[in-house]
């Protein structure tokens, strides 16, 4: 049921019963405030009190600015009063909790009378937009100044060379920056300023830029920290120069620096709308001036459209992988795409067009038309399109004040909306916004455009996808000279099963789509069953999920991958069949063979990240472990089809361990500083921990299924505590540390575990505390240390952490190597904890071969550097430097502690019976082999043994 309004809007049941609970706590609460309102004004508050829960809420407890709104500010928003308001209200104030108090409550104030003006219709949407980037701004800049102020009066002011003071600059990012902000956004911020030097008129000189960090981490706590008031915004600083791993603020030169050597194709998109905020100085002429030849080439860049394809493609996938549906922003036709085609234009022009170098996309696709690169009719169809789904997306998020691009799953929500947009019925408004995505999709497709491939002939295997009858469908595979009997009997048995399955009329009619095609990929292979049976479980997972169905169908690249993959490596179609997601890397083939550099691991874990809201812990932990998966499907796919050397596919997976190390730890410090604050013995944008990697991982020799066998260490040697709200002493503090890194990996998500981390080498075994002071570390090696753990530490190589622990780590291990020891004993221990190895772990047939256990294996090889390094490290320091057997090997050759046909031997085995494990492990068999395919290796390596360890 629904009742009419005064402007012939109806007013459904549920808004109704919604406005009179609001209603009923206003008056049992304000009777005062409520009697001084007029009949229409009271008849409008409970009209808004049932759109949004948002304005309600604030109202009810803060129901003295209902008169003042309706006074004047409803409908007459002085967003240039914002600056001067905010200075007012701060400048007596000294205290923290005040500042962020009255930032919040003034915040709240203007949010809730600008979501009014929207859901009554007041105001035009560019209107909105910008009270809602000036408001932002305003508050921004407000907290800044004030943390100035206050900052300045204890440590001094920062200044330049000539002696003037330097303030921090702020980069507002994305829709803020073009002043197109909508209602409940992160803000994408990064800190800068104009030079190094120091502070001037404190009790002790600082660093400009130890003070400006000091102050950004105030001011990011600021704004984004919740209290009681909520918060002012959610603050995102992972598009600064290097990510959450980089500083939080960098000087001019370094943004420079920074911008020639590594700039990304994606950040150049993001600096399109880069703007300085606050009011305009000479230091953001110069900001502005130092970015543009980074962000406008002087050349027409075409190049920049096969990077925007390749971000659209990136944010497909997200959307496909998280199951987003109906999301206005992301979705094919959504505000994205918009902001593609414009961008694409301005990136490609506007190194010749000084009039495309503007923030406002509103304003750019104005000068777009100008300049003849846009029709009007798309011009208008555009805006008229964009305009719907950014006020669409604005009134979403004024319900409740919630970040969201979703339409609504509830009634009341769409009939919210319908009532703003005075539409009859949910399925009215669908069909408004369908047309408006439509519309941005077709122009996306003309302008910045993605891949159509013609469809082939399939006529023969559309016939056996539907052939029902044996000799048919054997007599069509002879025509096609297909000499596999296997092959029909496979394929009608999975079909029989599939149609008892239940995947929707949508599903059926794609996979009937998609077998004809796929089926044709068989044609030019040997044994075609061979390759149906680990593509055909792929397809099982995927058959409810049917836009990976449609992927396969609109992707023959993808198709052509999928099964040569899967015919390569058994365990390749392992992975796609549990982690579906991973077909997404297969639709360019140029991407999914081009592995990463081994330096890039890190920055493009980076960005894969800033996919995601950095306060959604489930979405991080699953990225990583998606980026992982990915990551090692590349590595997989070189690996197989011999693109990349096999020598360097342990070198690729322990870079990737490396960078996953790093976030992971990254992002458990967030996590324990935010509740405890950080130990108080620490300068800025030090941690005090580090990762040290044992095994596989210090020697950089990762496989494909390796474990982690990692070592805790800290520096909080001192007494202390951290310097948050609950403090706890420093120990504690890195035990939680500690805890929560093995948290992120060990947390299985949709995509498995990130890795199974071993943490029995540590001092003492399970036994001892899971983090260890490096001192302590030092000590326990030095007096406690059995010689297994002597040997283990050969292996060990400093992963993660400050420089200063880094030194401290390698002085220890080279001074615990390089201690003196009797070779006769160490040899005797050597030998023992060999056999007991063996003994232990040795389980293989006769006439087989354990690549690893077997006399003459790989734990042999690995015993024989071990024992030689700790043998003769006291006269040969060098040999205390390499954690990997190759160039322990190379060393002892080279100071003829070994002879070089030895070295030589050891090390083709080593990397023999290695490369022989990456490919049983790709097969999904065990690593185990017969004696006779390795037999002249390990009888090089069991002769060289007997020679070292049994003749000492």
């Amino acid at each position: 049921m629904r009742t009419a309004t005064q402007d012939n809007k109806f007013v459904s049941t549920q808004m109704a019963a919604t406005a009179e609970m609001y209603w009923q706590r206003l008056t049992e609460n304000a009777a005062d405030v409520v009697a001084l309102l007029t009949d229409d004004q009271q008849q409008e508050l409970q009209r808004i009190f049932g759109l949004s829960d948002f304005i309600a809420t604030q109202l009810c407890r803060h129901s003295h600015w209902i008169p003042e709104l309706f006074a004047s500010e409803l409908h007459n928003i002085e967003r240039k009063s914002f600056d001067h308001q905010l200075a007012k209200l701060l400048e007596p104030i000294t205290d923290e909790e005040q500042a962020k108090r009255i930032l919040r409550q003034y915040r709240n104030r203007q949010m809730v009378c600008i979501a009014w003006r929207d859901f009554m219709d007041y105001s035009e949407l560019q209107e909105s937009l910008l009270d809602l980037s000036a408001l932002a701004e305003a508050l921004i800049i407000a907290g800044r100044d004030w943390l100035y102020r206050e900052m300045c009066a204890s440590l001094g002011t920062p200044s330049c060379s000539q002696g003037k003071p330097q303030q921090l600059l702020i980069l507002g990012m994305g829709k803020l920056g073009g002043r197109e902000l909508n209602f409940s956004s992160d803000i994408d911020l990064i800190f800068t300023f104009a030079e190094h030097g120091e502070t001037l008129g404190g009790r002790r000189s600082l660093e400009n830029q130890q003070f400006f960090i000091r102050m950004g981490q105030r001011l990011v706590n600021l704004l984004h920290q919740v209290t009681v008031d909520g918060f002012v915004y959610r603050v995102d600083m992972r598009l600064r120069p290097y990510g959450e791993s980089g500083p939080l603020v960098v000087s001019f030169s370094g943004l420079e620096d920074y911008y020639q050597e590594q700039g990304r194709d994606w950040e150049r998109y993001a600096m399109v709308k880069a703007r300085a905020l606050g009011p305009w100085t000479a230091e953001s002429d110069e900001l502005h001036a130092l970015l543009r030849p980074f962000v406008y080439r002087r050349y027409l860049d075409f190049s920049a459209i096969d990077s925007l394809r390749k971000m659209k493609g990136l944010i497909t996938q997200e959307v496909r992988r998280r199951k987003l549906t109906d999301n206005i922003k992301l979705g094919a036709g959504g505000i994205r795409e918009v902001e593609f085609i414009v961008q694409s234009f301005q990136l490609i022009r506007g190194g010749r067009e000084p009039a495309l170098r503007q923030q406002s996309l509103f304003a750019a696709i104005e000068t777009l038309y100008e300049l003849g690169q846009l029709e009007y009719l798309a011009v208008d169809e555009l805006k008229k399109s964009y305009i719907l789904l950014r006020r669409v997306e604005n009134l979403l998020q004024a319900i409740n004040d919630e970040q969201t691009q979703t339409l609504p799953t509830e009634a009341l929500d769409w009939q919210r909306l319908c009532y703003v947009f005075n539409a009859d019925t949910e399925m009215d408004l669908r069909e408004q916004i369908e047309l408006a995505m439509r519309n941005i999709h077709g122009h996306f497709q003309e302008t910045v455009g993605g891949n159509h491939v013609e469809d082939q002939n399939e006529t023969w295997t559309q016939q056996i996808w539907n052939a029902y009858e044996d000799d048919h469908a054997q007599s069509i595979l002879e025509e096609q000279g297909i000499d596999d009997e296997k092959l029909w009997p496979m394929l009608n048995s999975w079909h029989s099963t599939v149609v008892r399955r239940t995947i929707g009329p949508r599903g059926r009619e794609t996979l009937d789509k998609l077998m004809p095609k796929l089926l044709c990929e068989f044609t030019n292979i040997a044994h075609p069953s061979k390759a149906f049976e680990p593509v055909s479980k792929v397809l099982d997972q995927i058959l409810t999920r049917t836009t990976y169905l449609e992927l396969l169908c609109e992707n023959p690249g993808a198709r052509q991958q999928l099964v040569s993959l899967c015919l390569a490596s058994p365990w390749i179609g392992q992975q796609l069949a549990k982690f579906p997601m991973l077909l997404d890397e297969l639709i360019d083939p140029a991407q999914l063979y081009d592995t990463t550099s081994l330096d890039d691991y890190g920055s493009e874990l980076r960005q894969y990240l800033l996919r995601v809201p950095e306060d959604d812990l489930e979405q991080q932990m699953e990225a990583l472990r998606q980026f992982k998966l990915s990551q090692q499907l590349k590595i997989a796919a070189a690996d197989v089809t011999g693109v990349l050397p096999v020598m360097e596919v342990s070198d690729h997976l322990t870079f990737l361990a490396e960078a996953i190390i790093e976030q992971v730890v990254h992002q458990a410090w967030a996590q324990v500083t935010a509740r405890h604050g950080v130990p108080d013995n620490l300068n800025d944008n030090e941690m005090g921990f580090a990762v040290v990697g044992y095994g596989k991982a210090g020697g950089i020799e990762l496989g494909y299924g390796s474990d982690l066998d990692l070592v805790f260490l800290h520096n909080g040697s001192k007494a202390g505590q951290t310097n948050g709200d609950r403090p706890i002493d420093i120990g504690h503090f890195y035990l939680k540390l500690a805890q929560r890194v093995l948290h992120f990996f060990s947390t299985r998500t949709n995509s498995g575990e990130l890795y199974e981390v071993d943490m029995r080498l540590r001092p003492s075994g399970a036994s001892g505390l899971l983090v260890s002071e490096i001192e302590n570390f030092g000590e326990y090696q030095r007096d406690e240390a059995w010689t297994w753990e002597h040997q283990a530490l050969v292996r060990a190589r400093f992963m993660f952490g400050d420089t200063a622990l880094s030194m401290r780590f390698n002085e220890l291990r080279t001074e615990v190597l390089q201690s003196p020891r009797d070779k006769v004993s160490l040899a005797k221990d050597v030998r023992e904890m060999r056999i007991k190895m063996r003994d232990h772990l040795l389980k293989v047939d006769q006439g087989m071969f354990d690549l690893k256990q077997s006399s003459g294996g790989i734990a042999d090889i690995e015993f024989i550097a071990q024992y030689l390094v700790l043998a003769n490290s006291h006269e040969h320091k060098r040999l205390s430097f390499w954690s990997d057997n190759v160039r322990i090997f190379a060393d002892l050759a080279e100071l003829e502690l070994l002879p070089l046909a030895s070295a030589q031997a050891l090390t083709q085995a080593y990397c023999h019976l290695r490369d022989e494990s990456h490919r049983l492990t790709l097969q999904q068999k065990k690593s185990v082999v017969p004696i006779e395919a390795v037999k002249s290796h390990i009888e090089q390596v069991e002769a060289i043994y007997q020679q070292i360890l049994l003749e000492v």
